[in-house]
């Protein structure tokens, strides 16, 4: 059965299909979201290739209520995401 929303801090399997200079919209299970330019692992690294079209991505949902919702690709925020999930 596919999903039919994502929840904060939840975790997704995510394919970019389209990149602009402040960020990449992404889809999986037929929702699209958004990650920040900031929120991938280029922006903090060299030795990480820039998002492309196509490019898969383990991310987590930050921001629900966003249209569309916001994502983060950051290992950072996964971490902290699976910390809230644990104290729930």
């Amino acid at each position: 059965m596919p999903v039919t929303a994502w929840k904060d801090n939840q975790e997704v399997h995510v394919v970019i299909t389209a990149v602009a200079s402040v960020g990449s919209r992404v889809c999986a299970d037929g929702i699209t979201g958004f990650i920040d330019q900031a929120k991938h692992p280029s922006w903090w690294s060299k030795d990480v290739q820039p998002p492309q079209v196509g490019d898969r991505l383990h991310a987590v949902v930050l921001d629900e209520t966003r249209d569309p919702p916001r994502l983060s690709a950051l290992q950072s925020d996964i971490e902290i995401a699976r910390a809230l999930r644990g104290q729930e």
